[in-house]
């Protein structure tokens, strides 16, 4: 099974290529599967979703949930879910509880949402008790196929985070950094976005922009180049930021978007999505592992393209932990 066979499942999807989820994909088959806690994936495109990214080789699945459902599914599906591991949990609260054992006992390195609500999967993440907490912020990104825009774009954050306080934002910017390193961009070029690109008193969201543009210059944010405020226009078009002569390393070449907030982070990204045609891959980052965040409504590629890039970052991880402390 190759991506562009599985990118086929729609007949709009068939319509357009999708390099930049190509590349995502070309370079996560390159590294060990992923192995995935999938947490109750009872419905044809939660459990569909695992058995495509299992033959492109992306993911090596454990299915937790109702075996007995798991099995009534995969047989509607016309699958085999014998050579896949299932451990039995009577319900969705159960299943998410028992993935995160899974994942403490290191037997799983991400989560991957099936046929239950975010809120719970993200519930038995964030609990203070056993939960998989880190001292970062807990965040969302999109990583985003645009049709006729050179880069994937990252948008951060416009899934978790309703009203994120500036400290939060250090950690949202922070995530997004490293998502896009593990991506292998090079630079990152993180746009602090608001409604003007001047810091203006009455307008919060320029004041935490330039805040976070100093902090990083203190070496409190890195791996990244930051500016701020931007508007959308001049963080990602050239021409734009040209004509209002912004001089910066950042802006009109953008491949991180930092929002105000989600309501405007959700509203670009779903803007992106049903104005411009484009692919939103989905990952939640912050825990002691990547949580990958499907939706029914998501298509094929999307769902292998969020696979993609927990793979890459759990690599990530993994080389992170094996590199000698100093």
């Amino acid at each position: 099974m190759t991506l562009a066979t599985a990118a086929q499942d729609t007949s709009q999807q068939g319509q357009r290529r999708h390099d930049k989820y190509d590349r995502l994909v070309a370079t996560a088959q390159s590294l060990p599967k992923l192995k995935v806690a999938v947490v109750h994936p009872c419905d044809q495109a939660s459990l569909g979703a695992v058995f495509e990214a299992a033959e492109l080789g992306l993911i090596d699945p454990i299915l937790v949930g109702p075996q007995t459902k798991i099995m009534a599914t995969a047989q509607a599906l016309g699958k085999d879910v014998s050579q896949m591991r299932v451990v039995n949990a009577p319900h969705s609260h159960a299943a998410a509880e028992k993935a995160v054992e899974l994942v403490k006992a290191g037997e799983a390195e991400a989560l991957m949402k099936g046929s239950l609500h975010t809120d719970e999967l993200m519930g038995a993440v964030v609990c203070r008790e056993g939960g998989l907490r880190t001292a970062r912020r807990i965040s969302h990104c999109f990583v985003m196929d645009v049709p006729g825009h050179e880069t994937a774009l990252i948008i951060t954050d416009a899934a978790v985070n309703i009203a994120p306080t500036l400290e939060d934002k250090v950690h949202i910017v922070q995530n997004a950094i490293d998502l896009a390193r593990a991506l292998r961009v090079e630079p990152v070029r993180v746009a602090i976005l608001s409604a003007m690109e001047t810091v203006n008193p009455k307008v919060p969201s320029t004041i935490e922009a330039a805040a976070l543009c100093k902090m990083a210059d203190r070496g409190q944010i890195t791996g990244g180049i930051l500016d701020g405020p931007l508007a959308l226009d001049n963080a990602i078009d050239l021409g734009a930021a040209t004509i209002k002569k912004i001089q910066s390393p950042v802006a009109g070449q953008a491949n991180v978007l930092v929002v105000p907030d989600l309501e405007a982070g959700n509203m670009l990204a779903k803007s992106l999505t049903f104005l411009a045609d484009a692919d939103a891959a989905g990952i939640v980052l912050g825990a002691r592992v990547p949580v990958i965040l499907t939706s029914r409504a998501d298509s094929t590629i999307t769902r292998l393209a969020s696979c993609a890039v927990a793979s890459l970052v759990a690599d990530a991880q993994r080389k992170q932990l094996a590199m000698p402390e100093v």
